[in-house]
């Protein structure tokens, strides 16, 4: 009896496995991880990762600025949503201007949606007309689950003393109102958070809820 127990779990295991192996070539989300919110004021783990260009790359490399992290998936309807708009793109090159650093990160695993190699990565940066500082690969979730990383997009903003000061959405709803005639419209929260700290002010609004699909870990 024992021995048909235990040979039944075994099987069962391979059955689980493949099943896994299923969900994860076609893209269907299997249990999402358990993530905690990263505290505002808590110092941004640092992490290494390869960019598109094979180049490896740590929060550490830019210590002393401001960074902004985005969380990209490039078949997600909210990111083409944003994408397609322009807004992300502009967000990205006024944070430039101010000599904010960038860096779009895809945590999605192998063989789930939004998965994507060097080549395809750098191909997606130039058709998008996007400007990040760098594109960085997280396969194995390494960067995102740290930070609780959640949706696509999720926005995070680290203060020039490595301090997290703002996470959550690009822009929010009329449950945040304009700020001033400049913000007509959503409020762009990460564009607010950069001018406040541009300004010596602390973040009025340090977090938000994300919203779009949710990170395809592996």
């Amino acid at each position: 009896m024992r021995r048909r127990s235990k040979i039944t779990l075994a099987a069962a295991g391979v059955v689980g496995a493949s099943a896994l192996s299923y969900l994860q070539m076609f893209g269907i989300p299997a249990a999402s991880p358990v993530l905690a919110d990263l505290p505002i004021g808590t110092a941004a783990p640092d992490f290494r990762a390869t960019d598109a260009d094979g180049r490896a790359v740590s929060l550490a490399d830019f210590r002393g600025k401001t960074v902004v992290l985005e969380w990209n998936n490039p078949q997600c309807p909210t990111v083409k949503e944003h994408y397609e708009s322009g807004t992300m793109q502009k967000t990205q090159a006024a944070a430039a201007s101010d000599g904010v650093v960038w860096l779009t990160i895809n945590s999605g695993g192998p063989w789930r949606q939004g998965h994507m190699n060097g080549a395809e990565a750098k191909a997606y940066v130039a058709a998008q007309r996007a400007q990040p500082t760098a594109y960085l690969l997280d396969p194995e979730g390494l960067v995102g689950r740290p930070y609780g990383a959640k949706a696509t997009p999720h926005l995070y903003v680290v203060n020039k003393a490595g301090a997290l000061v703002y996470r959550g959405g690009i822009s929010g709803g009329i449950d945040t109102p304009a700020k001033s005639e400049a913000d007509k419209g959503p409020r762009n929260h990460v564009l607010a958070a950069l001018r406040e700290l541009k300004a010596g002010e602390p973040v009025s609004v340090p977090t938000s809820r994300a919203y779009g699909c949710s990170v395809k870990y592996s």
